[in-house]
């Protein structure tokens, strides 16, 4: 007799839980529609973290990765879907990996992931990004070849966000790749390649005048060799 009733006292917990477990997600699915409707991400990612908690959802997973990178919370981006390298990862995923790395400023490990975004999609965009973070770690070969992938299938059309300035501003894609390309030169030799690096940065400029970052790369060259020129006479 004991033993049925604990089996009937389970079988009725089993049953409110699953009840609640129900009405949880039902509350919290209305929550997220509303808060969606409202724009408020915040509540969003509430409702969306609530109902992954209570029924787990690896692209539910995803895109709520992807709104904490949206928000610039890098770190609880990588704390939702880890840092690993999976074949069997979204492009979300890997999108969401290599962005949130490389604002950390782990250049090195967003890389892993930039090359499986290429892999499965390659274009310029991705090129010019690779590139720059290859720059950055000493990579110059592999830089180089971004660059020349780059360089050999863009468009006139294509433009890139700068934001080095306090007015964000685009200037032309092809621009772009030649400045990056000038920055490689020079930093793969810079004494011997200031010349070249020199070039390429006026040949973006003759591009697009106004590239604000060619003109201070243009300018910084400029001083440099300047100064060479003044410690070799001395």
């Amino acid at each position: 007799m004991k033993q049925i009733t604990i089996a009937v006292v389970m079988l009725f917990s089993v049953s409110v839980f699953a009840q609640t477990n129900t009405e949880l997600k039902k509350h919290f699915e209305t929550y997220y529609k509303e808060m969606k409707k409202q724009g408020d991400v915040r509540g969003i990612i509430n409702a969306m973290t609530h109902l992954n908690i209570l029924e787990p959802n690896v692209a539910r997973k995803d895109t709520l990765a992807y709104l904490y990178l949206s928000e610039g919370q890098y770190r609880q981006a990588l704390n939702t879907i880890g840092i690993e390298k999976n074949a069997s990862d979204s492009d979300m995923n890997v999108e969401v990996k290599a962005l949130a790395l490389k604002n950390l400023n782990q250049p090195k490990m967003a890389l892993e992931h930039y090359e499986v975004l290429f892999e499965r999609d390659p274009n310029v965009y991705l090129a010019y990004e690779m590139a720059d973070m290859k720059i950055q770690i000493n990579d110059i070969e592999g830089a180089r070849k971004n660059i020349e992938y780059g360089l050999a299938n863009v468009t006139d059309d294509m433009k890139r966000a700068f934001y080095e300035t306090q007015q964000p501003y685009e200037t032309s894609m092809k621009a772009a790749f030649l400045c990056l390309k000038g920055l490689m030169t020079f930093t793969e030799n810079k004494t011997a390649n200031i010349d070249a690096a020199l070039k390429l940065m006026n040949d973006a400029l003759a591009i697009d005048p106004k590239f604000n970052l060619a003109k201070i790369s243009r300018q910084a060259l400029e001083s440099q060799k300047a100064q060479n020129a003044t410690e070799t006479k001395n």
